[in-house]
């Protein structure tokens, strides 16, 4: 089997556009935290953070322009030992920097993630039909009477004997050479 060149030049590109889309497809994972956009609402899962005093830690969602943990939109963990959680909704399109602080002073995790813009589908119920399908051959799902289907039984039962009679006649006559 011979292998065409264009073939194998593409073959990077190719296999670095599914590595793309796959990265882009799921969750980021970075450093501990687990970053994920559902519409307009930003959310953050870890389970890098003990419990102090009552309190698991903050995350803070940074917009272009703010460098540190402050300036940013802050959330108190929730949670258990085995994950802690914070969301942020209305988030408005753009980048953003999601930043873990845990109680105890370390930093569980720093991810980049994108809101993007895209609209959710809206379905639109629409009315069921009443009626069944109007299929078959010339009218099948009509009801013509009992009138029509005596008249079309005559006409077909005349065009068959029509036909019998006249190979009848035909078969009667000599044949003249």
């Amino acid at each position: 089997m011979r292998i065409s060149k264009p073939l194998l030049r593409s073959a990077p590109a190719a296999a670095a556009a599914a590595a793309l889309a796959l990265t882009l497809a799921g969750p980021a994972v970075a450093a501990g935290i687990s970053v994920s956009t559902t519409g307009s609402t930003v959310s953050v899962i870890t389970s890098a953070c003990t419990q102090v005093n009552g309190q698991w830690g903050t995350a803070s969602l940074l917009g272009g322009g703010q460098g540190s943990f402050s300036q940013g939109r802050q959330v108190a963990l929730s949670g258990s030992a085995s994950g802690q959680s914070a969301a942020w909704s209305n988030v408005s399109p753009g980048t953003y920097t999601v930043v873990v602080l845990c109680a105890n002073g370390s930093t569980a995790g720093t991810q980049s993630v994108v809101v993007s813009t895209t609209p959710s589908p809206t379905v639109t119920p629409t009315a069921s039909p009443t009626l069944g399908v109007m299929g078959g051959l010339g009218g099948g799902a009509t009801d013509y009477g009992t009138v029509t289907l005596v008249a079309g039984g005559a006409l077909v039962g005349t065009g068959i004997a029509a036909t019998a009679w006249y190979l009848l006649r035909r078969r009667d006559r000599p044949q003249h050479l």
